[in-house]
């Protein structure tokens, strides 16, 4: 009763033409190949029926036998049909070739230029909204609390690492570790990366190197600074710093909070957590944890807010 709405062609009209005339050049092509098998065939035959079955044995032509004629006649017209396929471009000459590119070209520009006014009408409305946000008061264009938080594992002595790789391994760390950063930006060194098997799962990773040819997996972000890897993962609440030693000092001056777990040992290492200035950051929470068969060493989750 009710018809169905007809789809719309996923290929444009001049799109379409140039389809089939390529499949018209296919099966031109394919004929000229049946004729050319059909000439050899042919002409085998009427040599064998003459020369050895004897038909038309006593016919010539200016002295000639008459199946040389026939293979000339058959040889003309298929020199002929070549000529047509491969000369004269029957189906697809060389004058529509640059007809169908011409409106080829021309229907891509003119995608080009609906693009390029959709671009400049968007950075039009995007000038517009940041001149007039800047022209609110500061209380009606609030900014996103963004909490930078420096996530950390450091002992007595603030070791943190040695040969890029932890000192400890302390099972119920690892699981605070995940649990606090799931779903965010972690941002850390190129080294820290590199210390890891893999990117870990359900977090944006947001590595900082110098190197200007470092490749990264998909889906990694690589920055030059700690600035713009801030400035990549703006759209986090809370991103995480998790690395290594240099990155930890530059972040010092820039983040909210730290979450550290002091492993109560001290142990020699080549990569130092910086001290923590209790003039700056005050202690806001504090868990301690005992040794236990999971865990070698005693511990403390610490958490430091920026005064």
């Amino acid at each position: 009763m009710f018809g169905k709405k007809k789809q719309k062609p996923l290929i444009d009209a001049n799109q379409l033409e140039l389809i089939e005339n390529a499949q018209k050049r296919i099966k031109q092509k394919k004929r000229l190949y049946v004729h050319f098998v059909v000439f050899l065939i042919g002409a085998l035959f009427l040599i064998v029926a003459n020369t050895i079955l004897g038909i038309g044995k006593d016919v010539t032509f200016f002295g000639k036998e008459w199946f040389v004629f026939a293979i000339l006649l058959w040889l003309f017209f298929l020199l002929y049909h070549v000529f047509n396929v491969y000369v004269t471009h029957k189906f697809m000459g060389k004058a529509w070739e640059k007809n169908q590119l011409d409106k080829l070209v021309a229907k891509q520009q003119e995608r080009i230029d609906k693009l390029k006014a959709g671009f400049v009408k968007e950075e039009t409305l995007i000038a517009q909204s940041e001149v007039y946000n800047k022209t609110l008061p500061k209380t009606q264009n609030p900014k996103p609390k963004i909490e930078l938080t420096i996530i950390v594992a450091a002992a007595e002595n603030d070791a943190i690492g040695k040969g890029n790789k932890l000192i400890w391994h302390l099972s119920d760390d690892l699981k605070r570790f995940k649990s606090l950063t799931n779903g965010h930006h972690i941002i850390m060194g190129r080294k820290t990366f590199e210390s890891f098997p893999k990117p870990l799962p359900n977090r944006t990773h947001v590595v900082i190197s110098r190197q200007k040819d470092y490749k990264v997996p998909s889906g990694v972000i690589l920055v030059n600074s700690l600035e713009d890897a801030i400035d990549a993962a703006k759209n986090d609440a809370q991103p995480f710093i998790i690395g290594g030693g240099e990155i930890y000092k530059q972040a010092m001056t820039l983040a909210d909070k730290i979450e550290l777990t002091r492993v109560h040992e001290s142990f020699e290492a080549d990569t130092f957590f910086p001290k923590i200035d209790t003039s700056v950051w005050k202690e806001t929470a504090n868990t301690f944890h005992s040794k236990d068969e999971n865990h070698e060493h005693e511990f403390s989750f610490l958490t430091y807010e920026r005064k």
